[in-house]
């Protein structure tokens, strides 16, 4: 029997006459997931007190969730294109939906990180498998503005988790974060099975099981340094065995994937510039977005003296810039005159220089922060969709999901890094400003331990200053980046080009 192409994965034949309603249909399963992790982060004070919950506990069961998902993405991918897409959209939502009840019933701390840990496996599942099935399912003419909308749903999640967290907690007890994800499960898998169709790699490559093993040890272990870092600091025994570990088992698993016939991750896509280029450009993106929000926050709250709740509403225009130009298509329209590589220029030109004017003008008042975040709303609106056609464009379509699993990798490697890089900046900056306070683990333990209040006003001075440096530093961090991506993906057009006239 002859298969067919929705069977097998080649690109659908012109575009799905369903492919909107699909769009809609996976862009709910991804929001559901990217409102976990900032939900969670409003109920901390809840499951501190509720299940006796010390700071070890909380810091893993928020971990647990990113640790597990960032591990398993490559491998979800990959499962994706050689057992069908749809097959692993529908367990991914199964086993998210399975571990969101077993976390809203949860009676201790151990139960509530072994369910979040759940949750990671189906989180890496939908991550891959919705971007997978937007490449399936449109043109070229329509994906841009398709993956666009994917990409908006990240910023939706980030906006929306703390408010609906506040009201939610406001009504009901902390469990019913989780709960509230069963209803929006089974009206997915409900829509997934009925409207979604069957995709994979039609040559069947067989499994790579080494493979898979390799890359979730290594990213799990190179995440986890990133992560545990600044707590434990960057030198700790800790720190240094996990990164070690996960450079060192990840380039295993580079020298096993060049030696086997039918390789997880192709390292043959490092050869192509476009990849390349596209992967710089996503990487320093994540890097400056998780960065500078991580000191976006202690810039509201410890400098211009935000409230928790106040200070995360003031955050919302960055996310909502983000939302309402990728609805009016903005980004899909630029791309086809500009082109790929002017698009990220711009981009990434317009979210380094809303760092910097978060650093030089937001010292003294919201407006400054608020000209900040607009602006870098506007170029991340404009360059995560077209780096993320462009990965997506430079891997075979059959092997849609490890592209997808690629683009989810860098981001979440690009946000660690940001956070562990800029927030390494502000430390240091600050130790060198008020040397007598380098113990401080942070800024009120600072406070709490001067003697004055010159001294006090010092401190504050210090940690301002010290957020204006790491924040510059990711101005120029995303702007480099962004010209090297731009001119990478415009070499590989030219040379393209070059060879389409020979």
């Amino acid at each position: 029997m002859t298969a067919t192409a929705t069977e097998t994965g080649t690109a659908l034949p012109g575009r799905h006459p369903q492919r909107w309603i699909i769009l809609g249909v996976i862009c709910l399963a991804q929001l559901t997931v990217l409102l976990d992790n900032t939900v969670l982060s409003v109920a901390i004070p809840s499951l501190t007190r509720e299940l006796d919950a010390s700071t070890a506990d909380i810091q893993w069961m928020i971990n647990a969730y990113s640790l597990v998902q960032s591990g398993l993405l490559l491998t979800a991918g990959n499962a994706a294109d050689r057992y069908g897409r749809k097959k692993m959209l529908v367990a991914g939502l199964a086993l998210f939906g399975i571990g969101s009840l077993t976390a809203g019933l949860a009676q201790s701390s151990t139960q509530l990180i072994a369910a979040r840990a759940g949750m990671g496996v189906g989180g890496a599942l939908l991550m891959t498998t919705t971007l997978a099935v937007v490449v399936q399912i449109f043109d070229d003419t329509e994906r841009v503005k398709a993956i666009g909308l994917w990409s908006t749903v990240n910023s939706l999640g980030f906006a929306a988790g703390p408010l609906i967290g506040g009201v939610m907690l406001d009504h009901f007890w902390w469990g019913a974060i989780f709960l509230v994800n069963i209803p929006v499960v089974a009206i997915g898998l409900f829509a997934v099975i009925a409207l979604v169709p069957e995709s994979k790699n039609p040559q069947g490559d067989r499994p790579d099981l080494l493979g898979a093993l390799l890359s979730t040890i290594g990213m799990t272990a190179v995440v986890y340094a990133i992560i545990s870092g600044p707590e434990h600091g960057w030198t700790s025994t800790q720190v240094v065995a996990s990164a070690a570990t996960g450079v060192l088992v990840l380039g295993v698993f580079v020298l096993w994937e060049l030696r086997i016939p039918h390789p997880m991750l192709d390292m043959h896509f490092f050869r192509n510039q476009r990849f390349i280029g596209a992967v710089a450009g996503a990487i320093l993106v994540a890097f400056g977005m998780g960065g500078s929000l991580f000191l976006l926050t202690q810039h509201l709250q410890f400098v211009l003296g935000y409230g928790p709740l106040d200070a995360g509403l003031r955050t919302a225009p960055l996310a909502l810039t983000v939302v309402a130009l990728n609805l009016t298509g903005v980004g899909a329209r630029l791309l086809p005159r500009i082109g790929t590589p002017g698009t990220i220029a711009v981009g990434m030109t317009l979210v380094s220089a809303g760092l910097a004017s978060i650093a030089l003008l937001g010292a003294d008042g919201y407006g400054g922060m608020l000209l900040g975040l607009v602006t870098m709303g506007a170029g991340v609106a404009l360059s995560m969709p077209a780096m993320a056609n462009a990965i997506m464009g430079a891997i075979p379509p059959e092997k849609a999901g490890v592209g997808a699993g690629v683009n989810g990798t860098l981001a979440e490697f690009g946000n660690g890094l940001g956070v562990a890089v800029l927030g390494a900046v502000l430390n240091s900056r600050f130790a060198a400003l008020v040397p007598a306070v380098a113990g401080a683990v942070s800024l009120p333990a600072a406070l709490g331990a001067a003697e004055s209040p010159a001294e006090r006003a010092r401190i504050s001075d210090a940690f301002a200053s010290g957020l204006e440096t790491s924040q510059l530093v990711g101005a120029v961090a995303v702007l480099a980046g962004g010209l090297l991506a731009a001119m990478l993906l415009r070499r590989a057009e030219r040379a393209d080009e070059v060879r389409a006239a020979a």
